[in-house]
């Protein structure tokens, strides 16, 4: 029986009231060369030049900022702070220890322009961004802050960032119209009805279940196909197991 256990913790949640766990950085790899680099997590980084690929977005799509130190991420908000005040700075940019870029799992991209806008870069619904949008959920990618959901979130529309998930979760949240926080509640509710989450994409089928994060290995479900393993960053781990029908 083949398990794969995925390092990268897709589903760990962070915001303002689940911060960044005090951890060693994730394995990043660069995803756009330039002053600065822009860095992603090694699974997201390929599966998001993958989706790019796949809509004719290579030099029309821009990543703009990915991985990001706390420190960096403190001095992004003091700057903003400095230059657009603190109702500009409360609604676009998350406090150090909050934002989920220092996972290494998000994204902010633009359409290619002679200027882009670190903060804020434009990145349209239609053309070649809509395309991307439309085939992100495939490649493991939401947009993480949709408009409508400001109370959840706590964080402004932004129609450019986008976050690493994974297979199938991209696919279900876009689906069913869940933000991250929406969907772990849910999981939680399959949780405490002893029963796990199931969805099938193509020809797999998978199961998806919480249970708490110190669960004793091999009271883990298997998988036929692989499984894997994903903390949430509320006390629970997520374990995803699939089958190959035929």
């Amino acid at each position: 029986m083949k398990t794969q256990v995925c390092w990268g913790d897709p589903l760990l949640l962070i915001n303002a009231a689940h911060p960044m766990p005090e951890e060693e950085k994730p394995a990043l790899v660069p995803v756009a060369e330039g002053r600065p680099q822009v860095w992603l997590e090694r699974r997201a980084a390929r599966l998001l030049q993958a989706c790019i690929q796949a809509v004719g977005g290579a030099g029309r799509i821009v990543p703009v900022s990915g991985w990001r130190s706390r420190a960096e991420q403190r001095a992004i908000w003091e700057d903003t702070l400095a230059k657009e005040g603190e109702a500009f700075t409360r609604k676009y940019v998350a406090r150090p220890g909050c934002s989920e870029h220092q996972t290494g799992l998000a994204i902010d991209l633009a359409l290619a322009a002679p200027h882009i806008d670190f903060i804020r870069p434009h990145f349209p619904d239609t053309g070649v961004c809509g395309a991307f949008r439309k085939q992100a959920g495939r490649y493991g990618f939401v947009l993480r802050y949709p408009a409508g959901k400001e109370h959840i979130t706590g964080i402004a529309h932004e129609p450019w960032h986008f976050r690493y998930v994974g297979t199938p979760h991209g696919v279900i949240l876009s689906a069913l119209d869940l933000t991250l926080e929406e969907y772990l509640e849910l999981l939680e509710q399959y949780e405490d009805a002893g029963r796990p989450f199931r969805f099938r994409l193509g020809e797999y089928r998978f199961g998806i279940c919480r249970l708490p994060e110190n669960c004793p290995a091999e009271e883990l479900p298997q998988g036929a196909g692989g499984r894997q393993l994903s903390r949430d960053n509320r006390g629970g781990l997520i374990v995803t197991t699939w089958s190959r029908e035929g």
